[in-house]
């Protein structure tokens, strides 16, 4: 009979010094890093481009301004939850979920958003899906587990 591997068991709750965790904090924080990051790109990218009707409908304003709100909370709360803050950590489960749900919605709704905007939103879901990933993972519940 085989040992279970160092993958298979996972650090005791609360122990935010194991080095899985920290290693999941940080992905997570680079991932949630990239997707304010694409964010803020896009603002920039709506506002020159917001002579171009085409381009730049009112939806995608509307779009892009929770999405760049929502990716500067999740910055936060991926802050705060590497300095072990269990509700951020809940914050940062519950938003990025619900925005890579939102993410798949714009992806399958016909015509509602320009082409370019749903190009990048399939970026952030992919950078969203590895949050999710992360954060709901056995290693990240066991270390926030409470009780």
């Amino acid at each position: 009979m085989s040992t279970p591997g160092p993958d298979s068991v996972a650090p005791p709750a609360g122990d935010m010094r194991h080095p899985r965790i920290r290693q999941a904090l940080r992905s997570t924080e680079l991932l949630v890093g990239c997707y304010a990051a694409l964010s803020a790109l896009t603002l920039v990218a709506i506002i020159l481009l917001r002579h171009h009707p085409d381009l730049v409908t009112d939806a995608v304003w509307v779009r892009v301004s929770i999405v760049v709100a929502t990716s500067l909370l999740m910055v936060s709360f991926a802050a705060r939850t590497r300095r072990g803050h269990s509700r951020s950590y809940l914050r940062l489960r519950l938003a990025s979920g619900i925005m890579l749900s939102a993410i798949a919605v714009i992806l399958v709704l016909p015509g509602t958003f320009p082409l370019w905007l749903k190009a990048e939103q399939g970026v952030c879901g992919v950078l969203l899906l590895g949050v999710v990933l992360i954060v709901n993972g056995k290693r990240m519940r066991s270390a926030f587990a409470t009780g």
